[in-house]
């Protein structure tokens, strides 16, 4: 039976990923590294296979622990783990520059030292920066221009994963994907803070004029394109991938609220945040034309899927809404 190492598992693009790839592969197993850290969830875990995945509560900038968590020899590394708030990374970017780089760079060493076949490095499509509204979407090629602490930190980490494979020989592919939305993700994030907040019937907040721009895509897509990379991407190759669909946020939410049957009354727009990128587009031309990879979930569609998922699930999102979701993690690791 393969075996793949996931990093960061427990929070909601690793998660949603196990999901899926231990459903399109019967024979393959994971284990799975995640620290739980706030994001990290082990909600988001329940009902996964036990006999086909294993759980393992590892900080990645910890060599030792990486080591005895890697089997010698495993088919693949697929690294979710890091820091992904923006906001956040304004208040206190040093834990960014720890998990993101210093993070990466463990995990790499330790992948190669182990002779773990590929390594996967899950990014972004904010290491690009800013397009202006008629400049052509993100080529692969494009240069990196960060705007934030941890979009910084994601571009650091994919230099050092470029640099193993050109000192190193080491086999790495790294994909950067546009704004995902689905169930399981944490409600700091602007699709659930919306859904979550109209749900209650609270205030919207949404930032600046709301126009900010960004290519939509459901995490489903994401994970097929994450499979696809893993099983067929070129060594050394990176893949952008997006939906070819952009919306301004302020539109995302006001479908969210014509779905959901509450009026546009609830949105607040607030003051907006430092350095905030106006628009991101994806162009997965070298996706679709190396790996025949295809978004398959139309925008509208895919809302409704994660809106029932939300009015289905409010036990989940109100327990990490007023933090009571870490008495499972506590409970679950203060029995090991």
């Amino acid at each position: 039976m393969p075996t793949w190492i996931v990093t960061g598992g427990a929070g909601f693009i690793g998660s949603n990923f196990i999901r899926f790839a231990l459903r399109e592969r019967p024979d393959l197993r994971l284990v799975n590294l995640d620290l739980l850290t706030y994001a990290g969830n082990l909600e988001n875990l329940k009902g996964v296979p036990e006999d086909r995945h294993t759980f393992l509560c590892a900080d990645i900038c910890d060599a030792d622990a990486v080591r005895e968590a890697i089997p010698d020899g495993a088919e693949a590394l697929l690294n979710f783990a890091a820091e992904t708030h923006v906001d956040r990374s304004i208040l206190g970017p040093h834990a960014f520059v720890r998990t993101n780089v210093l993070g990466t760079q463990v995990v790499l060493d330790v992948a190669r030292e182990k002779r773990v076949k590929r390594f996967l490095q899950v990014s972004t499509d904010e290491v690009y920066g800013s397009l202006d509204p008629d400049d052509p979407p993100f080529t692969e090629d494009g240069r990196l221009a960060p705007s934030s602490p941890y979009a910084a930190s994601k571009a650091a980490a994919d230099m050092f994963v470029l640099a193993a494979h050109r000192t190193w020989g080491q086999d790495v592919v790294i994909t950067r994907c546009s704004n995902n939305y689905g169930p399981h993700q944490f409600p700091e994030k602007l699709l659930p803070l919306m859904l979550s907040n109209a749900l209650e019937d609270k205030p919207l907040p949404v930032y600046g004029d709301g126009r900010q721009v960004r290519d939509w895509i459901h995490t489903d897509d994401h994970s097929r394109a994450l499979l696809a990379a893993v099983e067929r991407g070129r060594s050394g190759a990176i893949y952008n991938i997006g939906a070819r669909d952009e919306r301004q946020n302020i539109d995302v939410v006001r479908e969210l609220l014509r779905q959901l049957g509450k009026p546009e009354s609830l949105i607040r727009f607030v003051k907006d945040r430092p350095g905030h990128d106006r628009r991101y587009a994806m162009d997965p031309t070298r996706i679709e034309a190396e790996l025949g990879w295809q978004p398959q979930v139309p925008f509208e569609e895919g809302l409704a899927a994660t809106i029932r998922w939300y009015r289905e699930n409010q036990e989940w999102w109100r327990r990490i809404k007023d933090g009571s979701y870490r008495e499972f993690y506590e409970k679950w690791y203060g029995n090991r």
